[in-house]
């Protein structure tokens, strides 16, 4: 199973980046996707998740009304879009994969991408 985000890198504060994840290796629609983030000496936290058939979503307190997820099983792949953008969201940004979940809990999680940088500057 691979797990590849890209579209990370450096904007200004109020501008706006999407993140992609491509999966491989594994029955896509199958599973519930997340992203997840981690800032520096900071511990890893729930960004937004959604479910087998992107019909369902679940998102942070606080990156709700301005992050959207969604996903195209087609083609294997999530999307994070983020919108107004704020110097504390500056963080390495995970995809990952659940068999059973689509939930917060990182625990739920089987597999994980390498992560992309996004830095958010004021």
């Amino acid at each position: 199973v691979q797990l590849q985000a890209y579209g990370g890198g450096v904007v200004q504060a109020g501008g706006f980046l999407r993140l992609s994840c491509a999966a491989s290796g594994l029955t896509f629609s199958r599973y519930g996707m997340g992203w997840f983030r981690q800032a520096p000496g900071k511990e890893r936290e729930f960004v937004a998740a959604v479910s087998w058939s992107g019909g369902t979503t679940n998102y942070a307190n606080s990156v709700k009304g301005r992050f959207t997820i969604s996903r195209d099983n087609a083609k294997n792949t999530v999307y994070l879009q983020m919108n107004s953008l704020k110097p504390e969201d500056t963080a390495i940004y995970y995809c990952a994969a659940s068999i059973n979940s689509y939930s917060g809990n990182v625990l739920r999680y089987s597999y994980w991408g390498q992560g992309t940088l996004v830095t958010v500057s004021s």
